[in-house]
């Protein structure tokens, strides 16, 4: 948990965003969110640095090249130790002229934080308020990787507390319940078609650190945790790079956080591709029928999200996987003959409710393949 210390610190940064005139709160974080990673950048590579001179061996990765960029500026002074120093007006030239333009070069290296970071704008007005928020950033303690956690959620707990924007954020003690009723595993795929901020895939694998600590000594449950084990998706490049960066100072290396419409067509092969599924997904109103995936109307021939979402869902989980998701009462009571559909797959299926792909079976032929799979599972 944050001491009364740090928080001090962030609540007095957020205000010095406001009083130099950036009030919009995704704006703010945002921006935070960039100089983080920039700070993450040179940490990486004072790290390798160090390994370079310790091993007497030429540097295996470069975070920063060597030699100068297209302007003529040495990359040394892109680094977060460098421009720190360096006075407010020379400073705030080094991150809008050569630092953000780096930034926007980085999605070579495979990573889902440097491709999102691709579209990276520095709206930070003039160099004094560039000076004072770094200088407060650089006295926040972020070795940590609990703190670093804590802080971004509480960050992320303001842009809940800002009015309509509070959409974006599921609360946390809510998010923890349905994380613990489902009890991650080491080998679980995890995705969530709506990731926003990324609550939930952090949650989930600060449960798994918390309750399989064999995945931090095991080097192939390792790799699974950093890399193939959290997936999220969602439409707001915004929440896109907020959320990676979430998952970043959480300690996931590298999880696939990816612009996806998840109702849309272009969800194909993503069927039975996951073990878990979390999410807390918009259900603000209704689509075109023309613009949402037509293996999912299939099912349930209607416009309503609530309902699209609980069949994706169905569509994405493996046989035998699980999910926790939050829906509006609608789905429970509705009398539509779409909600009916959904409530009897969900109640006779179960668990083992699988939804046919359009791809492979028609429309006229679902029906007959859902009474097929059901009676060869033993379900009446």
């Amino acid at each position: 948990m944050l001491n009364g210390e740090i928080r001090n610190q962030i609540d007095s940064l957020w205000n010095t965003f406001w009083t130099g005139g950036i009030s919009n709160p995704l704006e703010v974080i945002e921006q935070i969110t960039y100089l983080l990673f920039t700070k993450r950048l040179d940490d990486l590579h004072t790290l390798e640095e160090a390994k370079s001179n310790r091993l007497k061996q030429a540097m295996e990765r470069r975070v920063f090249p060597e030699g100068k960029d297209a302007r003529g500026r040495s990359y040394e002074d892109c680094r977060w130790s460098r421009f720190k120093h360096f006075a407010p007006a020379e400073m705030f030239n080094v991150v809008s002229e050569h630092v953000f333009p780096f930034l926007r070069t980085l999605g070579g290296d495979g990573s889902t934080y440097a491709q999102h970071m691709k579209d990276a704008r520095f709206t930070i007005p003039n160099a004094s308020l560039l000076a004072r928020v770094v200088d407060m950033i650089d006295v926040v303690p972020m070795e940590d990787r609990d703190t670093k956690g804590d802080l971004y959620e509480y960050m992320l707990g303001k842009i809940a507390s800002a009015g309509q924007n509070g959409q974006f954020r599921t609360p946390r003690h809510i998010i923890q319940l349905m994380v613990e009723l489902t009890a991650p595993t080491a080998k679980d795929v995890l995705c969530d078609p709506a990731c926003g901020t990324g609550g939930f895939l952090v949650a989930a694998g600060e449960y798994l650190r918390d309750h399989h600590p064999e995945i931090l000594r095991d080097a192939k449950l390792r790799q699974h945790f950093h890399e193939q084990a959290f997936h999220g998706f969602d439409f707001d490049n915004t929440m896109l790079r907020i959320g990676s960066m979430n998952m970043l100072l959480h300690g996931v290396e590298n999880p696939d956080i990816r612009y996806r419409d998840s109702l849309a067509q272009d969800h194909a092969g993503e069927e039975e591709k996951y073990t878990l599924v979390l999410a807390n997904p918009p259900f603000a109103g209704s689509l075109d029928y023309e613009n949402c995936a037509k293996d999912l109307q299939q099912i349930v021939k209607t416009k309503k999200t609530e309902l699209l979402f609980l069949a994706l869902f169905l569509r994405l989980l493996k046989p035998g996987g699980r999910a926790a998701v939050i829906v509006p009462d609608g789905v429970l009571f509705g009398s539509s003959e779409a909600h009916k559909e959904l409530r009897r797959l969900l109640v006779e299926d179960g668990p083992n409710a699988r939804v046919p792909s359009a791809s492979v079976r028609g429309p006229r032929r679902a029906s007959a393949w859902r009474r097929r799979t059901s009676r060869r599972r033993g379900i009446a």
